[in-house]
C-alpha cells in the first residue's frame, strides 16, 4: 500500500484573507484553474490546503486531513478486517479531493483519494514543483492515541517514525509526518477547554531569521493579513505551554483565523 498524506483542510468566515495569507508567508501556490468563489485551494507541491468557506452549522477552523493511496478498495479490505466499527461515504462530485469521506475509530473525518478517481482536479493533479516553505507535519489530539496509531499504521503503512515518552506517536508517509497527541482534559486547565480533534499545522522553512524578517514586512504592508496572537494573558500562556508540546516547533503562532501553527528551520 502507498499511501500519502496530501490534503489538509481549514474551515473559515474568511477563507480569501486565509488563503492569502499562507501564499503571502509561506509561498503555498495557487492552481491557474482553481475556483475561488468556492474555496481557496493552495499547495506546497506536495500537499493541498484547502480553505474552505464556514456555511451554517459547520465549526471552523483546522477542518480534516486526506490521503492519496493507489487502491481505495485494499483501505476499505483492511478497515472491514481489523476495524469493523469504521465506515465511509462517497461525496459529491463536485469536491475536488474528497472523493470518499471516512472516518478512524475515535470519530476523526479524513479524505481518500485514489489516482484516476472522477473527483481529482485543481491542486491535487497538477504538477507544481515544491515550494522552500511547506507543511512538514500535523496533530491530532485523541482520548485513544494508542489506538489510532495503530490504525493508521495498519491501514497506510505509514512508518512509526518516533514515539516519545509522553505517548506521541510520530507517523511519516517518508514526506509529512502526522503526530498523534493525546488529549486530556486535565492539560487544559488554566485555559479554555478544546475538543479532542486536529490540534495545529507545522511548516519547514529554508531560514527562520528570513522567515521572521518576512513576516514583519507583511504584517506592515497588510494588517489584515498580521498572525492572532498566541500566548497573551495566562489562558493563553496555558495553551502555549500546551503547544509547545510538539517537539519540532520552534516559532508558535496563529493564522488570521486563529488556526495554530508552528514553525522549525530545516536541517
Amino acid at each position: 500500500m502507498t499511501a500519502k498524506l496530501k490534503h489538509l483542510a481549514i474551515v473559515s468566515d474568511n477563507y480569501a484573507v486565509e488563503g492569502r495569507f499562507y501564499e503571502a508567508l509561506f509561498g503555498l501556490r495557487t492552481f491557474e484553474k482553481s475556483r475561488p468563489e468556492s474555496a481557496v485551494a493552495v499547495t506546497d507541491g506536495y500537499l493541498g490546503l484547502n480553505v474552505n468557506p464556514r456555511k451554517s452549522g459547520r465549526q471552523g477552523g483546522l477542518d480534516h486531513f486526506g490521503f492519496e493511496v493507489d487502491d481505495v478498495d485494499e483501505v476499505f479490505a483492511r478497515a472491514h478486517k481489523h476495524f469493523p466499527e469504521v465506515q465511509w461515504l462517497k461525496r459529491p462530485s463536485n469536491r475536488p479531493f474528497a472523493g470518499i469521506s471516512m472516518h478512524d475509530p475515535a470519530g476523526n473525518v479524513f479524505d481518500l483519494s485514489q489516482r484516476g478517481m472522477a473527483n481529482r482536479t485543481d491542486v491535487y493533479v497538477a504538477d507544481i514543483e515544491r515550494t522552500p516553505r511547506r507543511v512538514s507535519h500535523f496533530q491530532l489530539r485523541t482520548v485513544k492515541p494508542d489506538l489510532l496509531a495503530q490504525f493508521y499504521t495498519e491501514l497506510f503503512d505509514l512508518e512509526e517514525i518516533e514515539q516519545t515518552p509522553n505517548n506521541h506517536f510520530h507517523l511519516s508517509d517518508g514526506t509529512v509526518t502526522l503526530v498523534i497527541a493525546p488529549w486530556k482534559i486535565t492539560d487544559y486547565e488554566g485555559s479554555g477547554i478544546e475538543r479532542p480533534a486536529l490540534d495545529h499545522i507545522g511548516f519547514e522553512v529554508e531560514s527562520l531569521a528570513q522567515f521572521e524578517a518576512d513576516l514583519q514586512a507583511i504584517v506592515n504592508k497588510n494588517h489584515h493579513l498580521a498572525p492572532r496572537p498566541v500566548g497573551a494573558g495566562p489562558e493563553g500562556q496555558a495553551r502555549l505551554k500546551l503547544f509547545e508540546g510538539c517537539r519540532y516547533g520552534q516559532k508558535h503562532l496563529a493564522d488570521p483565523d486563529g488556526v495554530l501553527i508552528d514553525v522549525s528551520e530545516r536541517r
